[in-house]
């Protein structure tokens, strides 16, 4: 595969397409170096988009190239003809060109030598890349001395994105760059989960690099390929490269064995079975959006310098040596982002400087509310919510929040069906949303026909509210038999705290879950109460060894964050009592009807302060009753209208005042290490790229694909005693 003519026959009449394929490719793999400056590589960008190799011989060519390009350099010369294409492409100004075409080859044949490259590493610093000339060949003039040629490839494949629009004509090329990109940021597979000092990016720190006006273009293109989710305008005579034959499997094109050896198949990019998926182009942008904005390169200081990374009038100094992370314009940008129809004047000095990203917040609303099945497109909802201030209140300001809501609640109630990252981040956004007083109050005014998706019980004129919280319990109930996982306990219940004290008209169902979900959680104590109980009478008269001891500490440990559930459930419960017991006679009715629940922790020292208030509402309210002369049987009805009547009277006296909850969620200071893996997990299983699985290390390919976020809520007592790193704080 490797060997090349002796006598170059640079694509005489006599030779068929086949055989001119054959001597370009095996040109370029081979051990014969052609400069920069040859015809050649205009030979071989202006290969027909219509061959097809089988993958063994791309895997020959691949297995040639990483040979001799130590000597040949030829991957990079080929992305510096890459970089000028897309330079010729961009001055054309978007108008059809034959420079397209070459541009697309260049984009194929070096997505597979690069990708081939990156996941058969020879060494940790990634030198088998070359990037870069020999000594003896001049650099080309218009790359400057202090430009390396991944800078300059990335420049124009960011300008290329960034400033020409999608159109039928420029589709392919649009979709290619991004296909480029995500295999030229896989380096990131390559390292630990931690980044550190030694990993090699090196396109990713190129893209790092560029100025702030290119980045602002940049991922202003990327979230709007997402909104317009573009179709593959396969009516254009342009894509003659798709295969019209009876077997439509498999991308005909350029040298390309690339099709067959990892770009996509045909059937993959006319699919539209991909839940919440809109096209291919949108979701590559998506995937491309997120690993930009999420990426900082972790740096070792060699000398004392100023982290100013808030942009704030304070900094701190970091010491010689120490490890910090570097800014990342993108994510700067899209936190900065604002709404193209609100022009807001800053009145709290808090104006970015520089170029701003402006934003069809309506259109991305929209556009999520369409696709928040999909995990990519929850991702940027939380990266939204989390760090753009500007979107979080037009969220929040919406009057029709169920185009957020109704397909989050729909995917945790489906939660066996979902990863345990997808439901975290679902919960989290809730939980960033719950934070908001006015989002509380306006969801039970927002009263939905019917939820069709909800099979246990036939949900009519439920509001929004009383959904959200039937579908929370839910989740800790799912969670409680299958995830048993801490946190997501304690996220659901931190945002049910929130949501407590604006609860109005809570529905009877809602309500009577909210009283299950104390009895459910009171059995799991009381299982775990009994459990103790029986270890420490078998324990009595034996002397414990060191050894035998975990068992007691796993068995106290949990006592004490069962403990911490029941009493905030005990919180939420009155929260709503104390708050908004005249709105909530269903909850005052629930809570009646299950009252025997309560009665064995009404001594217990962490729950009897709590107990007294549920208790002073079940004595006024049982009075009532009792005095109530009735004809007949009591009914439910002739209850709730004895308890509706008296919540007209209802006082609240003797009831103890506490402190209103108020969780808060706080992102961990380096989130990459839980984002980055999560995200190229979610690229490797949607883009249809496939990975050398001995190559990475960026997250365990032995286990199931899911790592535990490192996330945790906390009220003012820790759970587990650990302070967390990703954490929901009390406010004070």
């Amino acid at each position: 595969m490797g060997a090349v003519p002796s006598t170059p026959r640079w694509g005489s009449s006599a030779a068929r397409p086949l055989e001119t394929v054959e001597y370009l490719i095996g040109t370029f793999v081979g051990d014969e170096s052609f400069p920069v400056s040859s015809d050649y590589w205009q030979k071989l960008l202006d290969l027909p988009l219509s061959l097809q190799w089988p993958p063994d011989r791309v895997q020959q060519a691949c297995e040639a190239l990483a040979q001799n390009n130590y000597k040949t350099r030829h991957l990079a010369k080929l992305l510096i003809h890459l970089a000028w294409c897309l330079q010729e492409a961009i001055s054309t100004s978007g108008a059809p060109s034959l420079v397209y075409g070459k541009a697309v080859n260049a984009l194929y044949i070096s997505s597979v030598f690069l990708k081939y490259l990156i996941e058969n590493p020879k060494s940790d610093k990634m030198e088998e890349l070359y990037l870069s000339l020999d000594e003896s060949e001049p650099m080309p003039t218009d790359i400057t001395k202090d430009l390396n040629i991944e800078d300059f490839v990335l420049c124009s494949v960011l300008t290329f994105i960034g400033s020409i629009d999608v159109s039928p004509d420029t589709y392919l090329l649009h979709l290619e760059l991004l296909n480029f990109m995500l295999i030229a940021m896989s380096t990131q597979l390559l390292s630990g989960p931690s980044p550190g000092p030694e990993d090699v990016n090196p396109f990713l720190d190129a893209a790092m690099s560029q100025e702030s006006s290119l980045v602002v273009l940049v991922v202003r293109r990327l979230l709007l390929n997402y909104i317009t989710g573009h179709s593959i305008p396969l009516n254009s005579a342009s894509y003659s490269i798709f295969s019209e034959g009876s077997q439509p499997g498999v991308l005909q094109r350029v040298s390309s064995a690339a099709a067959n050896f990892m770009l996509l198949p045909f059937n993959f990019l006319v699919s539209s079975s991909g839940e919440g998926s809109r096209s291919l182009l949108a979701d590559c942008s998506l995937h491309v959006l997120l690993i930009l904005t999420h990426y900082h390169k972790c740096v070792v200081g060699n000398e004392p310098i100023t982290d100013k990374t808030n942009d704030t009038t304070t900094s701190n100094s970091l010491l010689k040596g120490s490890r910090y992370f570097s800014d990342n314009p993108y994510c700067k940008a899209l936190e900065h982002a604002t709404d193209v129809e609100f022009d807001r004047v800053d009145t709290e000095g808090n104006a970015h400087s520089g170029p701003v990203l402006r934003l069809p917040f309506a259109s991305l609303f929209d556009s999520l509310g369409m696709c928040l099945t999909d995990e990519a497109a929850a991702l940027l909802l939380y990266s939204l919510l989390q760090g753009n201030p500007d979107f979080l209140e037009y969220v929040l300001v919406r009057t029709d929040l169920d185009t957020l809501l109704m397909p989050i609640l729909e995917a945790l109630y489906d939660a066996p069906k979902r990863t345990s990252n997808q439901i975290y981040m679902l919960l989290i956004i809730l939980l960033i949303l719950g934070q908001d007083s006015s989002f509380n109050a306006s969801i039970h005014k927002l009263i939905l026909p019917t939820v069709p998706w909800y099979k246990e019980r036939l949900l009519h004129q439920t509001s929004l509210g009383s959904l959200m919280i039937i579908t929370l319990i839910r989740t800790v109930q799912y969670n409680l038999s299958k995830l048993r996982d801490v946190y997501l306990h304690t996220t659901c219940l931190a945002t049910l705290a929130n949501m407590a004290p604006h609860v109005h008209r809570l529905s009877a169902y809602a309500s009577q879950r909210l009283v299950s979900l104390f009895d459910m959680l009171s059995r799991k104590y009381n299982k775990l109460a009994e459990v103790r109980n029986n270890q420490m009478t078998l324990a009595k008269g034996n002397s414990i060894e060191d050894d035998n001891l975990e068992p007691f500490l796993l068995q106290s440990t949990e006592m004490h964050i069962y403990t911490d559930f029941l009493r905030l459930v005990l919180e939420i419960l009155n929260a709503i009592l104390t708050y908004a017991l005249p709105r909530n006679p269903e909850v005052v009715y629930a809570i009646m009807h299950r009252q025997e629940v309560f009665q064995p922790f009404r001594n217990h020292p962490r729950f009897n302060e709590l107990l007294e208030n549920i208790y002073t509402v079940l004595d006024f309210f049982n009075s009532r009753v009792d005095a109530q002369r009735i004809d007949g049987e009591w009914s439910v009805e002739k209850v709730l209208q004895v308890i509706i009547i008296n919540c007209r009277s209802w006082r609240g006296e003797g009831m103890k005042m506490f402190t209103q909850l108020r969780f808060t969620y706080e992102q961990e200071s380096n989130p990459e290490e839980f984002f980055i893996p999560y995200l190229w997990q979610l690229v490797l299983s949607r883009c249809g790229i496939s990975f050398n699985p001995a190559a990475i290390n960026l997250y365990p390919i032995d286990q199931p694909s899911e790592k535990q976020s490192d996330y945790e809520v906390v009220s003012d007592n820790h759970v587990n005693g650990k302070v967390p790193k990703h954490a929901v704080f009390l406010d004070p």
